[in-house]
C-alpha cells in the first residue's frame, strides 16, 4: 500500500494546488479560457412576423377576441400562406395536413392580448422548430447575375413567384423566363411593401 504525502512530491502536489487555487480564484471561464456565452437568442423571426401581422388584422376586423373567432381566422389565413409561413401554420396545426394541433396555444393568449413575442416564446417550448424558421433572404434581381446562380436557385425564384417553367431544359431557359417575368413580379412586390 502506497501512502502519498506532501513531503515526497513537493513540486507536483504544489503545482496541482496552485492550479486548483488559480481556477477557483479566476473562475471557470478564465481557467478554461472559454469565450463568454451569448445570452441573447435569435428571435422567432417567422413566428413574430406572421403572428404580428395576424394580430393586427384581427384588431381591425373583430371587436371581440374570442378563442373560437381567433382559431377560425387563423385557419382561414393559413390557407393562403406560402413558404416558411405555411410551415409555421403546419407546426401550429392550422393546415389540413398537420399532424398535431396546438392552435389553442395561439388563440388563448392572443384572446388575452398577450404580446406576440411572448406567445412565440411559449410556442418555442412546445415545439422548438417554430423558432428555427427564418425568412429567406430577398434577392435583388437588378444587382445579381442570374447566369451565375444554380438551377435550383433559379427554380426557387420561380416557385416563390408562383410560376413554373415547364419547357425549361437548359439553364438559359430559366434565366430568360425570370428576366421576362421579373417586371411583373417586382412591380407587385413593391406595391405590397407600400
Amino acid at each position: 500500500m502506497w501512502v502519498l504525502s506532501w513531503s515526497f512530491c513537493p513540486v507536483s502536489c504544489c503545482s496541482l494546488a496552485a492550479l486548483t487555487l488559480a481556477a477557483f480564484c479566476l473562475g471557470p471561464r478564465a481557467a478554461c479560457a472559454l469565450p463568454p456565452r451569448s445570452t441573447e437568442e435569435a428571435p422567432c423571426e417567422v413566428c413574430q412576423g406572421f403572428l404580428g401581422r395576424f394580430y393586427n388584422s384581427l384588431k381591425e376586423k373583430y371587436s371581440d377576441f374570442s378563442m373560437a373567432s381567433i382559431e377560425s381566422e387563423l385557419i382561414r389565413t393559413c390557407r393562403n400562406t406560402k413558404g416558411k409561413e405555411n410551415r409555421l401554420c403546419y407546426y401550429l396545426g392550422a393546415t389540413s395536413d398537420a399532424a398535431t394541433k396546438i392552435v389553442s396555444e395561439v388563440s388563448r393568449p392572443m384572446s388575452a392580448h398577450v404580446p406576440v413575442p411572448k406567445i412565440c416564446e411559449k410556442l418555442k417550448k412546445a415545439d422548438i422548430q417554430i423558432c428555427e424558421l427564418k425568412y429567406e433572404r430577398k434577392l435583388d434581381l437588378t444587382s445579381v447575375d442570374l447566369s451565375k446562380l444554380k438551377v435550383a436557385e433559379l427554380r426557387k425564384i420561380l416557385e416563390n413567384w408562383g410560376e413554373v417553367c415547364r419547357a425549361c431544359i437548359e439553364k438559359t431557359d430559366f434565366v430568360d423566363l425570370i428576366k421576362e417575368l421579373a417586371p411583373k413580379h417586382m412591380a407587385s412586390a413593391s406595391r405590397a411593401e407600400l
